[in-house]
């Protein structure tokens, strides 16, 4: 019996860090698309992944390059650290995704503007 409730102690505490970690990576993945300016790509579950994501990042890097420190990412200083962490991935996920440098496509302005204008011109000439 003393193995059962063992285990059934581990499974809670692994359920525990599950739904903070899921809680956690909700409001740090808001707060970093509420930091960073325009459209947000994702919904719910692409936010909490990338907050999980951002505070893995963002604290891994804090442990890595200062010797000594102990940041837990679920505290206030954590929290900082996630944010910045997930501003980064979401910062690099809209330089590679294109929303932040576009080329031209079909649905530029300039584009159809001057093909609108040409049409006009040969209309009027057939006519």
């Amino acid at each position: 019996m003393p193995d059962q409730e063992a285990f059934m102690t581990i499974v809670e505490q692994a359920a525990h860090e599950f739904l903070m970690w899921v809680g956690f990576g909700t409001l740090v993945g808001l707060s970093a698309k509420a930091i960073m300016p325009g459209k947000d790509p994702g919904g719910a579950v692409a936010t909490t992944l990338m907050g999980i994501a951002g505070s893995v990042i963002g604290c891994g890097t804090l442990f890595f390059f200062w010797d000594g420190i102990r940041i837990s990412p679920i505290s206030g200083f954590g929290f900082f650290a996630a944010t910045g962490g997930a501003f980064v991935l979401l910062f690099f996920y809209r330089l590679l995704a294109g929303s932040f440098f576009t080329e031209s496509e079909d649905g530029d302005t300039w584009f159809h503007g001057y093909r609108r204008s040409r049409r006009r011109r040969r209309m009027l000439r057939d006519a």
